[in-house]
């Protein structure tokens, strides 16, 4: 995903690429990110593994890492008091309540999917399934490469979580189906059955570039606000 936002970032034209940071160990470490992303880099940019070195360069930190390492960074991010945006998937309600904590401090952006056609789904899902009421039976669908760690998706738990509060359901009461499957970047369907119809709400994502640029997206927001916890529906109201 880091090579993605690099791409995009380069391409865009409004942003400079300060760091790039792997973890400890990393075969690109010590190697100019050019002949990592494949295009030309300025400043003979070098990968490096120092993360309070890497954060303390740039403007803004764009994480899409594990769990434990995005608390870590963020964290740092924290001590060196520069914004967040964050893309990790898969975090526990723990490591969401320690990004709460440090964002009292920094601005962060968080969001299980930085599409921004995702980002309307949940609010038409949301609108769906306030307006068809509980005679329809509302359930998820995702799909996504077999190599994806985390099921369900985080995107498809939000989902869920937005479309049980809006029917005034307890978390967990949408039921959530998930595919692993092939090369597929990520599908998510949410289904509205009731008495001879039936509404589906579709988003596919067809390449990964449409996470880099939800992402650079929410750094170019982010950079401007004051501390909290942000999502992309912030992103998408502020940026207009």
């Amino acid at each position: 995903m880091g090579q993605a936002i690099a791409r995009g970032a380069l391409s865009e034209g409004v942003f400079t690429l300060a760091a790039a940071l792997e973890a400890p160990g990393h075969e690109a470490i010590g190697r100019d990110y050019s002949s990592v992303i494949g295009q030309p880099v300025s400043g003979g940019l070098r990968v490096v593994a120092d993360v309070r070195q890497a954060i303390s360069q740039g403007d803004v930190l764009v994480e899409f890492t594990s769990p434990d390492a995005t608390v870590a960074h963020a964290q740092l991010a924290q001590e060196l008091h520069k914004p967040m945006v964050v893309g990790t998937t898969g975090l526990s309600d723990t490591q969401l309540e320690s990004l709460r904590l440090v964002s009292k401090t920094i601005p962060i952006v968080v969001s299980p999917n930085m599409s921004v056609g995702v980002n309307v789904l949940f609010e038409l899902a949301q609108l769906a399934a306030q307006r068809l009421g509980s005679t329809f039976d509302v359930e998820v669908v995702e799909s996504h490469h077999r190599q994806k760690k985390d099921v369900p998706s985080g995107t498809a738990k939000r989902l869920a979580n937005l479309l049980a509060s809006v029917r005034k359901q307890p978390s967990g009461a949408i039921p959530v189906h998930a595919i692993r499957a092939g090369d597929i970047v990520g599908d998510h369907t949410v289904v509205l059955a009731g008495p001879s119809e039936r509404l589906e709400l579709t988003h596919r994502a067809h390449s990964r570039e449409v996470f880099a640029r939800g992402a650079l997206r929410a750094a170019q927001f982010i950079v401007t606000q004051r501390p909290g916890l942000y999502d992309m529906s912030h992103v998408l109201k502020g940026s207009d």
